[in-house]
């Protein structure tokens, strides 16, 4: 799409090629598919017996897969992998993202052609490290280190600064933001509604900016575009907002991600009090689940849309699963289960951490430690989005030849 053409859309087409886009990405594998159909997995859930067990009601991704876990960097720059996005995040049963991340790694091996033994001891080592992330203390200081692919990924996050994050996100310096493909240009009323909802911001809520001045500075859009990214949140309103802050030496580029907040798909305990604003209620759990990612992160008003700011660090990754070996693949799996092990973990009492421990160690048999509720259900669970990726491809197919 040129910028010619982004630029003399109507919303409703602007939302039609959004939608149309992401089809086409959720049928480009059954993974990718796994990733793009949240609802489904809630829809799933719904319907099942009540073999599940509830655990204590935390706050919850709502959507735990691999993509969503990567190094985040913290105001200080200090780096480690946590939750990288909370679009679906409710106070409810920290067993559906055991379930949900269990399926996606399920589903990523696949491209290796890993044997269904594989998949067993991955969903063995996943609960070992999600067990002995709920013994560690509210420190969060772990025993364990990170397999080789996940030590490599956070080498090359420390390392990275404004001219790498500015080349991954915008192909370009950084001084503007390049339309085309993945940027397409705002009209007036929405660029006046992002530079007043920057104005909002207190510079020293930047991460670049935090403990480098005494005063604050104001928060200055230098351009802004609508951002085509994502896959289950396409079809939302999303912008990138290029901002500067102070002068001289002082000054800073940074870039922001602006996304609609909407009602989450993920059931919440039904004695849970949260934020009955949607942008709010992202903030709290961001802010729960992953430190690093919550304290640079605001919610705020859009025009009738509820939204949150997030601002990208240099450092933020996401973990990429290529092809890999069964060995690899558990070691994953387990250092992935202590991450949420983790965040579900600090949230709990010690009381709750040892009895919900306990509960998930009394599902597991003796030749597989991994709990019989969750291989049953992420059995179930791959062979219902196999069936469906099929038929989305098969519609995607009839559409596109119409």
């Amino acid at each position: 799409m040129t910028v010619k053409t982004a630029a003399a859309l109507s919303l409703p087409e602007r939302q039609a090629v959004l939608l149309r886009t992401r089809r086409l990405k959720m049928a480009r594998s059954a993974h990718a598919y796994v990733r793009g159909s949240t609802s489904q997995f809630y829809d799933w859930l719904a319907t099942t017996p009540a073999q599940v067990p509830d655990g204590p009601p935390v706050w919850i991704c709502g959507d735990c897969h691999v993509g969503n876990l990567g190094p985040l960097a913290d105001r200080k720059g200090r780096v480690t992998v946590q939750i990288r996005d909370l679009d679906q995040t409710v106070i409810g049963n920290p067993a559906h993202d055991l379930i949900r991340l269990s399926l996606s790694l399920a589903s990523a091996v696949r491209g290796s052609d890993l044997p269904g033994v594989a998949t067993a001891r991955m969903l063995e080592t996943l609960m070992t490290g999600y067990q002995a992330a709920l013994e560690w203390t509210e420190r969060d200081d772990r025993s364990s280190k990170p397999p080789a692919a996940i030590r490599g990924l956070l080498a090359q996050s420390i390392r990275r600064r404004w001219p790498e994050l500015a080349q991954e996100r915008l192909k370009a310096r950084g001084d503007r933001i390049p339309l085309g493909k993945r940027f397409w240009p705002l009209d007036p009323s929405e660029r006046e509604g992002i530079a007043a909802l920057l104005k909002t911001l207190s510079s020293e809520a930047l991460v670049a900016d935090a403990g480098r001045r005494g005063a604050e500075a104001a928060i200055d859009l230098v351009d802004g575009a609508y951002w085509m990214k994502g896959c289950s949140s396409l079809g939302r309103v999303r912008y990138a907002a290029l901002v500067r802050t102070g002068s001289g030496k002082h000054a800073s580029s940074r870039l922001v991600d602006i996304k609609e907040a909407v009602k989450a798909a993920a059931p919440r305990s039904t004695d849970a009090t949260m934020p009955k604003n949607n942008a709010d209620r992202v903030v709290a759990g961001a802010r729960a689940l992953s430190p690093n990612l919550g304290d640079r992160m605001w919610a705020g008003r859009l025009g009738d849309k509820a939204v949150t700011l997030r601002e990208l660090a240099p450092q933020d990754l996401k973990i990429e699963l290529a092809r890999t070996t069964p060995t690899e693949a558990a070691a994953l799996a387990g250092y992935l289960g202590e991450v949420v092990g983790a965040a579900h973990g600090r949230q709990m009492t010690p009381d709750q951490r040892r009895d919900w421990s306990a509960m998930l160690a009394r599902g597991a048999t003796r030749s597989l430690e991994a709990p019989t509720w969750l291989w049953s259900s992420v059995v179930e669970l791959l062979g219902l989005h196999e069936a469906a990726y099929l038929e989305h491809c098969r519609q995607y197919a009839l559409a596109d030849a119409a």
